[in-house]
This record gives C-alpha cells, sequence and structure tokens, in this order.
C-alpha cells in the first residue's frame, strides 16, 4: 500500500479515535515522553544555551527515531502501517480533551460558578485564574483554544503529512519541550531558548493553515481575514498571533489585552479591535469552530500527501 493512502486511512482512524476515546487517564504516551524529557533534563541542564540545544535534540531526535524503527518494522504489512499511523496520531492529537476542557469551564461559568471556573481554568492554560472575572476567564478559554487548535491537532496532522509517523512523533515532542521548558523563566531563558526556537519552527506551517481555515470555517471569513491581516503581528508569538487573530475575526470578538501567568502581567496588543468583548457564549462557538478546523485540517493534509505522492511516481 502506498505511503500517501497508509497516511490517509491511519490519520483518520487516529482522529476517529480521539474524537470517541479521548486521552487516557493514565499512561498517556505524551505524558512518558514528558518524563523521560525531564530526566534527560536533570542530566544535561546548564544555564547555556549549548546545552539546552543538546536536550532538545535527544529528546526531538530520539522521538523521530522511535517513529522511524517503528514503520521499518511494520513496513512489509499494510494493516500494520495503517494502525501504526493510527495509534501515532491518536496518540499526538488532543482535540477532543482541549474540547472537553473548555465546555467544562463554559458550563461553570454558565452556572454562575465563577470559582469553579476558576479552579478548572489552570487544565486549559497557565493564566492566573485569580485575577480573572467570569469575561476574562471565557477570554482566556478561547485564546487557548484557538493556539491549541493549531499546536494540539493541525500541527502534528501537517507533520504527519510530511513525515508519517515519525513526523507526528516529531512534532509532538517539541511541542511538549517548548512547554516543559521553553519560557522566559530565569531557569529555563538560555536552556529552553532552543526549544522554544524549534518549536516556532514547527508550528509555523500548521499555524497558518489553522489560520485559513479558520477563516473557511468560521461565520466571518472576511473579518478572519482582516483581523489576521492587520493583528497577527502585533502577538508576541509568531504562531499564536496568527491563530487568535483568525480565530478573533471569525468569531467577531476582541482577544488580547491585560494578562497575568505566575504573578507576571503582559499587556498584549488587542486582536480584532473591531469586535465585541468575549461573553460566556463564545466557549462554545470557538470549540465548534476548532472541531471543524481540525477535521478539514485532515482533508486538506490527507489530500496534500496524495498530491505529493502522486506527482513523484
Amino acid at each position: 500500500m502506498r505511503a500517501a493512502r497508509v497516511f490517509a486511512y491511519g490519520a483518520a482512524a487516529g482522529l476517529l479515535g480521539d474524537l470517541l476515546l479521548g486521552d487516557p487517564r493514565r499512561g498517556h504516551p505524551v505524558a512518558v515522553f514528558g518524563r523521560a524529557a525531564g530526566a534527560v533534563e536533570r542530566v544535561l541542564w546548564r544555564d547555556h544555551r549549548g546545552w539546552g540545544a543538546l536536550h532538545a535534540v535527544v529528546c526531538a531526535g530520539g522521538a523521530v527515531a522511535l517513529g522511524s524503527v517503528a514503520v521499518r518494522a511494520v513496513r512489509t504489512s499494510p494493516a500494520a502501517s495503517v494502525a501504526l499511523t493510527g495509534a501515532a496520531t491518536w496518540a499526538v492529537v488532543g482535540g477532543t480533551s482541549l474540547a472537553r476542557e473548555a465546555r467544562v469551564i463554559g458550563r461553570a461559568l454558565e452556572a454562575g460558578d465563577v470559582d469553579a471556573a476558576r479552579a478548572r481554568l489552570p487544565h486549559l492554560c497557565g493564566r492566573d485564574p485569580q485575577a480573572l472575572d467570569a469575561d476574562g476567564i471565557a477570554r482566556a478559554v478561547v485564546e487557548s483554544v484557538a493556539e491549541n487548535t493549531s499546536d494540539a491537532v493541525v500541527g502534528a496532522l501537517v507533520w504527519g503529512a510530511v513525515a508519517g509517523v515519525p513526523g507526528l512523533l516529531g512534532f509532538r515532542a517539541v511541542n511538549t519541550l517548548d512547554a516543559m521548558v521553553g519560557h522566559k523563566s530565569p531557569r529555563y531563558r538560555r536552556y529552553g531558548w532552543a526549544s522554544a526556537r524549534l518549536d516556532d519552527l514547527a508550528g509555523w506551517p500548521g499555524a497558518r493553515l489553522t489560520a485559513v481555515l479558520a477563516a473557511v470555517a468560521g461565520p466571518d471569513p472576511r473579518g478572519a481575514v482582516r483581523a489576521w491581516r492587520t493583528d497577527a503581528a502585533k502577538h508576541p508569538s509568531p504562531n499564536a498571533g496568527p491563530v487568535e487573530a483568525a480565530f478573533a475575526g471569525a468569531l467577531g470578538v476582541r482577544l488580547g489585552g491585560t494578562l497575568s501567568y505566575a504573578g507576571r502581567v503582559e499587556h498584549r496588543p488587542v486582536l480584532n479591535t473591531q469586535g465585541r468583548a468575549v461573553a460566556t457564549p463564545d466557549v462554545e462557538r470557538s470549540v465548534r469552530l476548532s472541531q471543524r478546523v481540525g477535521w478539514l485540517a485532515l482533508g486538506v493534509s490527507v489530500a496534500a500527501r496524495l498530491v505529493a505522492k502522486g506527482r513523484t511516481s
């Protein structure tokens, strides 16, 4: 069976598996990778960019190598190859868990239980929930849904289309490393620099595809494109900017502004200044848009892989 069809069948099965099963409560492969990366960090950590780069190469390279070995082990069996691709896709995407967490917070806000929403917010993002009122929590959820649609779904499918199982595992490894060490705390300012830059590079194509699909699938395509063009570059992240701006324009809301991480206050530019303030119902709207974008990304990734293979055959 051609590699393009293996990816098509396997990726569809994996995304369907995520829809039906979500993430496992225990023993998630990404959590296993995180523990392994933490063990490597304990050995390698120095307050130096070079050691951080070595950490990124060892961990991300190890994930890619593992995927390559697994692919070679099943290459003579089309069924096993599809199963491996499906399992890898299921392991690295997280659209269902993203939607579930966002909806839990949305239901708490709808019930007027702001304290419950604050308690649940850390399951979704790193914001300081005590500094947020109901609308601030809703805005944090919509921004997290937008960014994680790219990180947890679209980006993985893009790299799966490019490089199969090694691409799927490599992208998730890079994204996980960024979450672990890629922030600008005193410990990781230098050590996590390489992981953060690698994540920016790996996330670039998925973020742009996410923004395009948000415009296509959202209720206001023109608003999404306008916000992307005018406001994305204002965001400090080269990849979160296009995604959040496109979601803001598509949903007709304003994102960005003042936020707090672990007591550190940031004043970010407002995205889609023509929009209204985020309200609680926008949580569910953002989740539905995220889900549409995820399935469209599967179609685009599969089609691109099939076309690319057709041209080289």
